[in-house]
């Protein structure tokens, strides 16, 4: 009789070993992933360095250094700090030279002997620093249509020869018409017209005295008006006569700093540099600088045509 062999006890602990194993691989390879998310800055910047250093050339420094706080990542370290902004006094125009005397003595001289035609406004004088401007309506002067002109204004414009001939100042007489067309053999349009009336009156100013190097002739026709056309008194005002006298001495333009000094501070080397741009600057109102320019001051005189 065969002997009956002993049955194995079932385990009921086996499943421990590869849940054991699951936990372990979990735990390395939770790990593994960490040690992966975590940059080391120190590399880093070694690896960055390198290739700022291959593509944009060497730094000027082996080892840059770093001042102040670290910069956050992600960041351009700053190794070159701007320098602080340096503050200049503001520049100043402290005297533009005194007022031409000779303009102001022309001009109380045409106003005494012109009183009569200046209060019914057929002439008008404008004195600047810069020049002296006598404005004279062709009504009284010219016939329509023509240059000659008339009987009745010689006499006036004869006076105003006698103030102008003892001065040096040179002279511009001007034309300006309304822009109605004209048409006709001796002036086929605006322009012949408003510069041969301007030849007449420096024509009649030669016959009194005055030198002629000393004046000039410009026609602007209608393209400079003072008035709206589109009225008869608007067009009768664009008629017109320019007589222009600028001063003899050109003013002097005297640069300054801001400081709270009002002593003279020309000769200051920044002054010197600084007086060119202030000459090119006025240059654009109607003034340019003499070929013998002071570095210390701009000497500007008037253009030989000036906008108005």
């Amino acid at each position: 009789m065969r002997k009956r062999g002993h049955e194995e006890h079932a385990n009921h602990e086996a499943w421990a070993i590869p849940y054991g194993d699951l936990v372990t691989l979990l735990l390395a390879l939770f790990v593994v992933l960490y040690s992966m998310s975590s940059v080391n800055e120190g590399k880093y910047r070694v690896l960055s360095d390198s290739l700022n250093e291959a593509f944009g050339g060497k730094p000027r420094a082996a080892q840059p250094i770093q001042i102040g706080d670290q910069p956050p990542r992600g960041d351009k370290p700053a190794l070159i700090r701007p320098l602080p902004k340096m503050t200049t006094p503001p520049l100043k125009v402290l005297s533009t030279g005194k007022p031409a005397g000779e303009l102001q003595l022309m001009a109380d001289q045409v106003h005494k002997a012109m009183a009569d035609l200046i209060d019914k406004n057929l002439i008008r004088v404008r004195r600047t620093e810069l020049a002296l401007e006598i404005e004279i309506g062709t009504d009284i002067l010219f016939p329509s249509g023509v240059a000659d002109i008339s009987t009745a204004a010689r006499p006036v414009l004869a006076r105003l020869a006698a103030i102008l001939e003892p001065f040096p100042n040179s002279i511009r007489v001007e034309g300006h018409t309304d822009d109605l067309p004209i048409a006709t053999v001796a002036y086929p349009s605006n322009w012949q017209l408003s510069s041969a009336r301007a030849a007449s009156v420096v024509a009649l100013f030669m016959g009194q005295g005055i030198a002629p190097v000393r004046m000039s002739v410009a026609g602007f026709g209608e393209y400079r008006p003072l008035a709206a056309n589109d009225t008869a008194d608007g067009r009768n005002r664009n008629r017109r006569v320019l007589i222009v006298i600028p001063r003899t001495e050109p003013p002097t333009i005297t640069a300054a700093f801001d400081d709270g000094d009002a002593s003279d501070p020309s000769t200051t080397p920044l002054a010197q540099q600084l007086a060119p741009a202030i000459g090119r600057g006025i240059e654009s109102s109607g003034m340019r600088p003499t070929a013998d320019q002071d570095l210390a001051a701009a000497t500007l005189v008037p253009a030989t045509e000036t906008s108005r």
